[in-house]
């Protein structure tokens, strides 16, 4: 026969495990929808990223014709260059 005192701490031990598995469960839970939130988030900021590289570049200074050549009217400016050059 088993000691009643012994029942009584597995009993309570169990509902102590079982209330920190339901806390584990949720936890999961809103740790993978941050996840797939982050997810969706990094899909739009590489096409935003993408959409406004396209616009940069068709925004560049016009090109023309000169001398059977492509020339742009304005130089892009590069990184490192003022304002004044």
């Amino acid at each position: 026969m088993m000691d009643p005192e012994v029942l009584e701490r597995i009993a309570a031990r169990r509902a102590e495990l079982d209330g920190l598995e339901e806390q584990l469960v949720k936890q999961l839970s809103e740790v993978r929808a941050e996840r797939d939130e982050l997810a969706v988030a990094e899909r739009v900021w590489q096409r935003m990223s993408e959409q406004l590289a396209d616009e940069r570049t068709k925004a560049g200074s016009p090109v023309v014709q000169v001398a059977g050549r492509a020339v742009r009217l304005v130089p892009d400016r590069g990184p490192g260059v003022a304002e004044s050059a």
